[in-house]
């Protein structure tokens, strides 16, 4: 069994998988000569999981970042890597840039990450990093290229037109109007073909509630 074997099965109890894996460059933490992989929700086995843990229900703070860092810290010392997450900074480590360079993601029409398999709902509870240059897993088709693009229209105040404008989503998902948004989910990020179905509403919720 590799590395990367060992890795897969030792998330797949907390429903996390691989969303995509890079070698490491000189400036990476650590140097290059390692495999870092990026970690995130398996969907739709994810969210119970993590709404049956501790942390979801002990009412402190930042319950999903605690609970990926006991997960992912756990699981790190198991396959002898490192874990890193995309909370605690500053300074934040590059995961967009990351992301990029793993060939499974990419700029959507309205900036945010598009995964080839989980579409703009991709997010990452952190990553590990493991000695050695593994094989890597092959790299994906951006999804955009064959699209319409119903993200980029997709918003009811046109926070996208023009960049993203952070006010204007804030003001409408707070507003009576912003409903949908707020107990469902980014009605752009929901317009996306990739990945209809697997996030579920309490979940895209909880998410909406941290951002606000």
């Amino acid at each position: 069994m590799t590395s990367l074997d060992a890795l897969a099965g030792a998330l797949r109890p907390f429903g996390l998988q691989s969303l995509g894996q890079l070698h490491t460059q000189a400036d990476d933490p650590g140097g290059a000569g390692q495999t870092l992989i990026l970690i995130g929700p398996d969907e739709p086995a994810f969210w119970p999981i993590f709404q049956s843990s501790a942390e979801a229900g002990d009412n402190a703070p930042d319950p999903l970042d605690r609970w990926s860092a006991r997960v992912l810290g756990k699981v790190a010392q198991q396959v002898g890597g490192t874990a890193l997450f995309p909370f605690g900074g500053p300074p934040f480590q590059p995961f967009f840039s990351w992301a990029e360079r793993c060939g499974t993601c990419w700029p959507s029409p309205i900036q945010f990450l598009v995964h080839e398999s989980a579409g703009l709902f991709v997010s990452f509870r952190g990553a590990i990093i493991l000695p050695g240059l593994l094989p890597l897993a092959s790299t994906g088709t951006k999804p955009c290229a064959s699209c319409a693009a119903p993200c980029a229209t997709a918003c009811p105040v046109g926070a996208f037109d023009a960049g993203y404008d952070v006010a204007a989503c804030k003001a409408h998902v707070t507003s009576d109007a912003g409903t949908d948004c707020r107990d469902n989910g980014c009605l752009a990020r929901r317009a996306c073909p990739v990945g209809q179905g697997l996030r579920r509403p309490a979940q895209a919720a909880f998410h909406m509630k941290a951002f606000l």
